[in-house]
C-alpha cells in the first residue's frame, strides 16, 4: 500500500489555498499616518502661541463650541484665531451671540508674563458684553500639594 494520497480523476493534484497576509505594506502605512498624525496634532491646538500658566484644575466638558479669547506676550488680543484691536473689542464681543442659557463659554487664554492689569481689562469688557461664562486656560500643571 501506497502512503501517498490517491489522485483525483482528472484533476491532478491541487495547490493548497495560501492562509498567509503579507502584512508588511500594512504596517508601512500604519506607520507613516502615526507620524503624521503625530506632527500635526499639536499645531491644531491653538493658532495664537501664548505660554499658559500651570494649574491642577480639571478639565471642562462642553456640549458646544466655546468662543477662544487670546492675549499673546505683546498683549494683542485674539478672538479665535484673528487678531481685534482693543479699541474695537466692545463692538466685536456684542456680536457674539449671547442669549440666557445659551450663552458661549468664552476660554481666556492669556500669556503667564503678560501684566493682570491687561487681563482684568479684557474681562472687563466680556462682563460688559454680558458673557459672563469665562474660564481661564492653563497648563495641567504637576501635581504638587
Amino acid at each position: 500500500m501506497a502512503m501517498g494520497g490517491v489522485p483525483r480523476r482528472g484533476h491532478g493534484r491541487r495547490r493548497a489555498p495560501m492562509a498567509e497576509i503579507n502584512v508588511t505594506p500594512l504596517v508601512d502605512v500604519m506607520l507613516v499616518l502615526l507620524i503624521i498624525f503625530m506632527v500635526t496634532a499639536p499645531l491644531l491646538v491653538a493658532g495664537v502661541p501664548v505660554n499658559l500658566p500651570d494649574s491642577r484644575a480639571k478639565p471642562l466638558e462642553q456640549q458646544q463650541k466655546p468662543v477662544q479669547l487670546s492675549l499673546d506676550r505683546s498683549g494683542k488680543v485674539f478672538i479665535d484665531d484673528a487678531e481685534v484691536p482693543m479699541a474695537a473689542l466692545p463692538d466685536r464681543l456684542a456680536a457674539i451671540p449671547h442669549a440666557g442659557t445659551d450663552a458661549p463659554q468664552i476660554y481666556l487664554r492669556a500669556d503667564r508674563s503678560l501684566d493682570w492689569g491687561r487681563v482684568a481689562q479684557v474681562m472687563g469688557e466680556l462682563s460688559r458684553a454680558g458673557l459672563t461664562k469665562i474660564s481661564l486656560v492653563t497648563n495641567g500643571g504637576p501635581d504638587k500639594p
